[in-house]
């Protein structure tokens, strides 16, 4: 991510599905490349300009010495654009295939410097190119149609510490994906407006009308009000996870045998089939719970339910919204396995911004375990579930095509005019 109000124009590399020898032997005739070029933008008009569809001119080409590959440019509405092919990295630092494996190993938190042994090149080598895919947009990389952005999202905040000052990095995640992860300097309201509204400026470049329709939540003031802040029209649901942990943490172990009848009572709440049913379950329950001499730190939490049902029974009333915060939580836990792994940020908050930008990348895109590949018929990664299809069978590449014009969002430039 860069920050708001910086001058750098748009991204201008265009990143397209070639296989190696078919883009080395047509590189270097103008009109046999186009014969490669023009299927492309005929399949996958998204990954070019929008003023792709009134042509494009052939410019020149030039030789890699890091890559021994010749890369081309043209010309589109007067504006140059770099044609990377997707089997070379970014900035030409090196070939995909030698890139792949380390880091897919990232998405487990090998660290660099075990890379490094394993596959040569420096550590740094391994740091700089996990941070180069922090730059892309985490929306538009991830979700290839307009069409496919969320209308219920799940946000909460994870805490880390930069150079030992505390942080909160705001993760915004729907469709089993990561569609937001920003660090504030606090957990202020104004912190987490700027944070949280990175998503909606990724989301926007997709769809300009783009608002969501509901967000659950952990029910933090600063993070209710940052949201509303930002999508005015919101539908704020609270978590129903958090009352029962927060009564399962405080008696589980102290008051066991209460415990199990509260416990089983919650979920019969949760189960109920519609609004009405669902506030009057409650009610029954904390009845129950005042006649029954219930402990006060599990009464405490049921009557505070009872008095903010509507803001967990909001959630009928949108058929697909989240009544809990399970699919945030699942992707958290690896994000907290990932920062006490490296423990935490050592340099800068812009260098941070890169880190966690690059790892949710490779989180959305590095291929899941077989058991999960085969459940969803061979749809690899989460984002591929989420956009039923993949430009490449090669994961990084896939990723990088999904990249390609660095999905509009803000970049430094690429190359000059």
């Amino acid at each position: 991510m860069i920050k708001s109000g910086t001058s750098f124009r748009k991204n201008r590399v265009i990143c397209l599905p070639f296989s190696q020898k078919p883009y080395n032997d047509n590189i270097n005739v103008a009109v046999t490349f186009r014969g490669l070029v023009d299927p492309i933008i005929k399949k996958h008009p998204e990954l070019f300009p929008s003023e792709i569809s009134n042509g494009y001119q052939m410019k020149d080409l030039y030789y890699s010495k890091k890559t021994l590959i010749i890369i081309r440019r043209i010309k589109i509405s007067g504006i140059s654009y770099t044609i990377r092919p997707s089997f070379v990295m970014p900035y030409l630092v090196g070939m995909v295939d030698d890139v792949e494996k380390p880091l897919f190993y990232r998405k487990f938190d090998i660290p660099f410097w075990a890379l490094s042994y394993g596959f040569k090149r420096d550590p740094s080598y391994w740091y700089r190119i996990e941070r180069s895919i922090g730059r892309n947009s985490l929306v538009g990389t991830t979700i290839k149609d307009p069409q496919d952005l969320p209308l219920h999202l799940v946000a909460d905040e994870k805490h880390t510490w930069i150079l030992g000052i505390k942080a909160y990095i705001a993760i915004t995640v729907a469709k089993g994906c990561i569609l937001g992860a920003c660090i504030a300097k606090d957990a202020g309201e104004q912190s987490l407006t700027n944070a949280y509204s990175v998503y909606k400026e990724e989301a926007q470049c997709l769809n300009p009308d783009y608002t969501p329709e509901t967000v659950n939540t952990d029910g933090w003031p600063a993070t209710l009000k940052a949201l509303k802040n930002i999508f005015p029209n919101i539908f704020l649901i609270a978590c129903f996870l958090h009352i029962f942990i927060k009564i399962r943490d405080r008696s589980k172990k102290k008051f066991k045998d209460i415990y199990q009848q509260v416990a089983t009572k919650l979920w019969d709440c949760y189960d109920a089939q519609n609004k009405a049913s669902f506030s009057q379950r409650v009610r029954r329950l904390y009845e129950w719970a005042k006649n029954t001499s219930t402990p006060s730190v599990i009464l405490e939490k049921i009557e505070k339910l009872k008095n903010t049902v509507a803001s967990f029974s909001i959630a009928y009333d949108f058929p697909g919204a989240h009544r809990t915060s399970n699919m945030l939580d699942r992707l958290m836990q690896r994000m907290d396995r990932h920062l006490f792994s490296t423990q935490y940020f050592h340099g800068s908050l812009f260098s941070a911004q890169l880190s966690i930008r690059g790892w949710v990348l490779i989180q959305n895109f590095a291929p899941s375990n077989p058991f999960t590949i085969k459940k969803y018929n061979g749809l690899l990664s989460p984002a591929e579930r989420l956009n039923k299809s993949r430009y490449h069978d090669n994961w990084l590449q896939n990723l990088l095509i999904s990249a390609s014009l660095a999905k509009l969002y803000r970049a430094p430039p690429q190359n000059p005019t």
